[in-house]
């Protein structure tokens, strides 16, 4: 599976961005995917992560009410859709898939990664 991320860039503050992840090779041994960040001088962090097939989604408390991850299926495309950014959420978002079913919080667990986009929040 080969993952390519896109669609970051410079936001203020309040503002929205949307970062996609499209999926190709063998799509059919993904179950879950997510998205992580990781600031400089930081570990990476788990965002959030939608079940492939049933599409349930869970977020990391940090961006809940503010972020939503979607999926499109038919494009094998998995979304971020950030809203009310903030200077905080600033970093390289990376997206990931994982091959075993359930959802894990852990970016060991992932086994196919994306090259991360970049998102800065100016304030």
């Amino acid at each position: 599976v080969q993952l390519q991320a896109s669609g970051g860039g410079l936001v203020q503050v309040g503002g929205s961005l949307r970062v996609s992840c499209a999926a190709s090779g063998r799509t059919s041994s993904m179950y879950v995917m997510g998205w992580f960040r990781q600031a400089p001088g930081k570990e990476r962090d788990f965002v959030a992560a939608i079940d492939w097939s049933g599409g349930s989604t869970y977020y990391a408390d940090s961006v809940k009410g503010r972020f939503t991850i979607s999926r499109d299926k038919a494009a094998n495309t998995v979304y971020l859709q950030m809203n009310s950014l903030k200077p905080e959420d600033t970093a390289v978002y990376y997206c990931a898939a994982d091959k075993v079913r359930g959802i894990s919080y852990r970016s060991i667990d992932y086994d196919y990664w994306g090259q991360g986009t970049e998102v800065t929040v100016s304030s």
